[in-house]
């Protein structure tokens, strides 16, 4: 049986969003739908934790809810709002854990093949989601493995520059050239998607 054909959840109609802010609840439904299997995988990557994503999620939609009329249509698009809201979130999470004296188990030396596992391909998400999914943990994959091990330090750790410098014992120039180097890489290795306007 065929699934539902949806728009690709990189690119939400911000109109969607002013719906929202008027209290159309079929319309944050509609954003629920378009945007959640997108925030529940960076959630379940950054946290490590299916259970504590699924948690976050709803903390993240709920402040959707209350605070959409925030959104600025100037500082980006709505789905990367959504995915900076998630981010987040889901640092500061780490963050609380780090003060419990508790700290992330997963591996930044995992393998190219578990990166791209760790996307979480969906049988519901469209085809353009999938592929995107699979160019982007392709582009990760082909980094060299210190850009890609101070982008995951950056990115889903929360880390600063410093203290990725600290973690890895490397000077702080050389960590800001690798996730420079690394960036521009994956920038250039996504460039079809940029061009057929699916990463706004």
């Amino acid at each position: 049986m065929d699934t539902p054909s949806r728009p690709a959840a990189t690119t939400i109609d911000p109109s969607l969003l002013a719906r929202v802010v008027k209290g159309d609840q079929q319309a944050f439904s509609q954003l629920y739908d378009h945007s959640s299997t997108l925030l529940f995988t960076l959630a379940v990557r950054i946290l490590g934790n299916h259970e504590e994503a699924a948690e976050l999620l709803q903390d993240v939609y709920l402040e959707v809810w209350r605070k959409v009329s925030r959104y600025d249509v100037g500082r980006g698009t709505p789905v990367a709002w959504l995915v900076t809201l998630t981010r987040s979130r889901a640092i500061d999470r780490l963050r609380a854990r780090a003060t419990r004296g508790y700290r992330a188990t997963q591996s930044l030396e995992a393998g190219a093949a578990n990166q791209v596992a760790d996307l979480g391909l969906n049988p519901f998400d469209t085809q353009a989601d999938q592929e995107l999914r699979i160019s982007i943990g392709a582009a990760v994959a082909g980094l060299p493995q210190a850009q890609r091990q101070a982008i995951e330090l950056a990115y889903y750790e929360g880390l600063s520059h410093a203290e990725i410098a600290a973690r890895l014992n490397q000077p702080l120039g050389t960590v800001k050239t690798r996730i420079k180097l690394g960036m521009s890489k994956l920038r250039d290795g996504l460039q079809q998607w940029w061009n057929h306007g699916e990463l706004q």
